[in-house]
């Protein structure tokens, strides 16, 4: 009976965790029955436990039965905190070293991998309270700290610092601002679309000084 309890405090507060950061979840039974970030989640939980015991082979084919199942592979090593949610889900891939905080967010499409076949920690720790965008890459023995938000798209290769915004291929910091900022998809700062405006306002500039050089030439022969 005490080993039950704390299985159905986890589920829970997967459960609340669930509600909390999905508004379309409108039932408990809806959560358990049709979301495969729950159900990803609960068998990893029980495929780490047999991996950290040492049992062989069981906690891959768990794994694996949870891709095929759901769209989302976490590797048994992973070690992943409370409250962790994966929205929608399909396609995440979830590397055998990565380390995973508390409060954390993935949408559809994330990749927490590796770089290469570099032995020991290979893939990437992700602070509390991080929030990782749809299609996004962090790769390598990397630090994500607290409050970090990764942009849509963006594949992150080095360290970010706390409560920073990075979006970009490669991701670049473009916010630094406290953790309760939310990862707005639609009003992300664009930092190549931002060199190339400066770099065609100087463009444009020069052209006009050109100009007026050339119709002050053009007045003096005249004259």
């Amino acid at each position: 009976m005490r080993k039950t309890r704390p299985m159905f405090r986890a589920i829970r507060e997967q459960i609340e965790t669930i509600f909390r950061e999905d508004p379309a979840a409108k039932s408990a039974l809806e959560i358990v029955l049709c979301y495969p970030g729950f159900h990803a989640i609960l068998l990893h939980r029980f495929a780490h436990k047999l991996y950290r015991a040492g049992v062989p082979l069981l906690p891959r084919l768990i794994s694996q039965i949870g891709r095929f199942t759901t769209g989302i592979e976490i590797h048994p090593g992973a070690r992943i905190g409370r409250r962790f949610f994966i929205d929608h889900g399909m396609g995440v891939v979830i590397g055998e070293t990565t380390e995973i905080g508390d409060d954390v967010l993935l949408y559809q499409g994330v990749t927490l991998g590796g770089t290469g076949k570099e032995k020991g920690k290979r893939h990437p720790t992700l602070g509390n309270h991080v929030v990782v965008g749809t299609g996004a890459k962090v790769l390598g023995n990397i630090r994500i700290g607290d409050g970090v938000k990764v942009g849509a798209g963006s594949v992150v290769i080095h360290p970010v610092p706390d409560h920073s915004t990075v979006v970009g291929i490669p991701g670049r910091v473009v916010r630094s601002r406290g953790s309760e900022e939310t990862l707005e998809h639609g009003n992300l700062p664009d930092p190549e679309g931002q060199a190339l405006d400066e770099l065609s306002r100087r463009v444009s500039d020069l052209e006009a000084q050109l100009k007026l050089l050339a119709d002050e030439r053009m007045s003096e022969r005249r004259g």
